[in-house]
This record gives structure tokens, C-alpha cells and sequence, in this order.
């Protein structure tokens, strides 16, 4: 990889700045995360921003119980900088640099829907708390840390969408989607996260690339998809419903990944 597709900011390839990421990251409870602004370049950011795909033409849309946003992974439609942006995402560069700074070996990237892409929610969007899924059923291996990246110039507090990571009965931190703000965060069967209902001029949406670093399968670990959590919050419809759904979905997933019925799991 040339110097010209390097868009992360040089600093954070300092060695001390590593160190200090390093710590911050491995000193977090009750699981362990970062936050960074000005993670890319800011000429690159700013083009990201220009050339993302508009929301109505986000190739998937959830719009359930306990997610109303959009999704797209078909890289070789966007603009060449967000394509760009991927590409060095999946870098041995970009792989040895979050390896130091989290201090895991062994991190591995897929580059397909259930590994990168792009998220955007307009007005009244939402993710409710879940833990992720934590095997990717394609490539059996364990889902180990979950990058994003914002895209959100001027994103005011009072809109809402901020990042909520949970510890499963309550909020510790919660996080604005700042413009070139990176998250990155680790995914386990504590690490619960999500963001509460947007509300913001209808022209603005929550704009973001995710990321996703695995590792070989821990022995003993069962395959999951994304799990919701029920909260008390909750009127008792919604509670049932997303108690139902959750159990039935994990059960099939859990037969399929079982099976090798992988055309189901993609």
C-alpha cells in the first residue's frame, strides 16, 4: 500500500500514541472500547461524507420492532474514495495497527455484508441494545472487535443516536456520532450497544462505515446471531414480541449454522 492510500491520520501511527491507545483501550470496564476523532485524514473524510450513497438507495432495510435503519455492502457501486476507504480498512497496515493498539494477535478481516459496510438512518431511526452475532457462519470465525466510523458534520446532541454501550441492565457511556469519530469496541457476550430513536430535520441522517476484526473460534463457543435485549422500558407487547422473535430466530440460525445450511445465513 502507497503513501497516497494511507488516509488514517499519521499520528495515531506513533509508536508512543500507540502506547497510550493501548492502554486506554485495556483499562476500560466493564468491556473494553476507544474513541478518536480525527481518525482519517480530513481531506478524505470530507469526501466520504460528499459521496455517501444516499439512504434510498441503501441496498437493505430494516424497519422491525427493534431496528429501523439501512445497510449496504456492494462496494463496487460507491464512489471510488468510499471504496478507497475499505480497501484500506482490510490493510495489513490497518490490521497491525489495531493489533497493537488492543494488544490482540491473530485479527483477520472478511470482506463480504456480515464483515464491512455502510449504515445510515434518517429520522426516527433506531438500533435497540443487542449483543452481535458472534461467529461468522460462513467463515467460522469468532467476531472479536467491531469498528465504526462517522460521517456526520455538525450532528447536534439533542437529535439523539448516539452510541449507547450497555453493560445489559444500563448505560455506562454514550457516544455522539461526530464527524470522523472512530469507535472501536469489543465484542463478547457482555458487550451490548445500540442507539435510541433519532430525531432529527429530515434532510440529515446518521451516517456510518462498520468494520468487523475476528479471530479463530474459542473452543467451546456456540454460535449466536444478534441478540436483543428486552428491556424493562418496554410496553408488554414489545417485550413479547421481541422475546419470541429473538428465541425462535436463534433456535433456526443455531439448526442452519449446525447443518450447513450457510445460503440461509448470508
Amino acid at each position: 500500500m502507497n503513501a497516497s492510500q494511507m488516509i488514517i491520520n499519521p499520528g495515531l501511527l506513533d509508536s508512543e500514541k500507540i502506547k497510550e491507545l493501548n492502554y486506554s483501550f485495556n483499562n476500560k470496564e466493564p468491556f473494553k472500547f476507544l474513541v478518536i476523532d480525527n481518525f482519517l485524514i480530513t481531506e478524505a473524510a470530507e469526501q466520504v461524507e460528499a459521496v455517501f450513497p444516499s439512504i434510498d438507495s441503501m441496498k437493505v432495510r430494516y424497519k422491525g420492532i427493534n431496528e429501523h435503519k439501512a445497510e449496504d455492502s456492494s462496494f463496487d457501486k460507491f464512489d471510488p474514495i468510499i471504496q478507497q476507504l475499505n480497501v484500506f480498512i482490510h490493510s495489513p497496515l490497518l490490521n497491525e495497527w489495531v493489533s497493537n493498539v488492543t494488544g490482540l494477535k491473530g485479527l483477520s478481516s472478511i470482506d463480504d455484508r456480515l464483515g464491512a459496510g455502510l449504515h445510515q438512518g434518517g429520522n426516527k431511526s433506531f438500533l435497540d441494545i443487542h449483543l452481535d452475532y458472534n461467529i461468522h457462519p460462513i467463515h467460522k470465525k469468532q467476531r472479536k472487535l467491531n469498528l465504526l466510523i462517522f460521517f456526520n458534520k455538525g450532528w447536534k446532541e439533542e437529535w439523539g443516536g448516539q452510541l449507547e454501550l450497555w453493560d445489559k441492565s444500563s448505560c455506562f457511556t454514550k457516544i455522539l456520532p461526530s464527524f470522523n469519530r472512530m469507535v472501536l469496541f469489543e465484542c463478547n457476550e457482555i458487550s451490548y450497544h445500540g442507539y435510541s430513536t433519532i430525531n432529527c430535520p429530515d434532510l440529515i441522517t446518521r451516517k456510518s462505515y462498520y468494520h468487523y476484526f475476528f479471530q479463530p473460534i474459542v473452543a467451546g463457543t456456540i454460535y449466536h446471531d444478534t441478540i436483543f435485549l428486552t428491556k424493562a422500558s418496554y410496553s408488554f407487547r414489545k417485550k413479547t414480541l421481541t422475546k419470541s422473535k429473538e428465541f425462535l430466530k436463534n433456535k433456526i440460525k443455531l439448526i442452519f449454522y449446525k447443518t450447513g445450511l450457510r445460503r440461509f445465513l448470508k
